[in-house]
């Protein structure tokens, strides 16, 4: 069995979620892997992000959103609201201020040392419930999904623009 693996990044803006279509880059993945059949596995190591699959809509919205992300920002707003205040949720407590406020790049999370940068309780809810890896099954040295099937990384974190990365693994013959 052979064993590829590979990190690409992702830019994700401030102030809303950020859906990156990934499709194109797991099919360049996977051809460079030279594996014709086996399995690829993609993971978001960051908290506030997730991987999922679903089809591609067609249709975006004035912020640029596809017509199924914005359904389902929309969803998830309902079971899970914005993190707006230090109220919204309990999370972070002071132990994890103080904790951010003590690392050494405390500047890069917490700009100018407002503790409003850490109200993404949101991000990691909805993050935590979309999940964090998908496993989809390599034939033919090709994705094994259907035409309209594709890979979306998304940051829920809204607080930051931020450079995520995404790791992948293509496994097989």
């Amino acid at each position: 069995m052979k064993l590829y693996k590979k990190t690409f990044t992702v830019d994700t803006a401030a102030g809303k979620a950020t859906y990156v279509n990934i499709t194109d880059k797991l099919r360049e993945i996977v051809k460079e892997s030279r594996i014709e059949n086996g399995l690829l596995a993609m993971i978001s190591p960051h908290t506030t992000c997730a991987v999922f699959f679903e089809e591609f809509a067609h249709d975006y919205t004035e912020d640029g959103d596809e017509f199924l992300q914005a359904d389902l920002n929309n969803v998830l707003e309902k079971i899970i609201p914005d993190h707006t205040s230090a109220q919204t949720y309990i999370y972070p407590g002071e132990a994890h201020y103080q904790a951010v406020e003590s690392w050494p790049d405390a500047e890069s999370y917490l700009p100018g040392g407002d503790r409003k940068a850490l109200w993404n309780g949101d991000g990691h809810l909805k993050a935590t419930l979309i999940g964090s890896s998908q496993l989809v099954d390599v034939t033919n040295g090709d994705l094994g999904v259907g035409s309209t099937g594709y890979f979306y990384f998304v940051d829920y974190d809204k607080t930051r623009e931020r450079t995520r990365k995404c790791q992948v693994t293509v496994f097989g013959e």
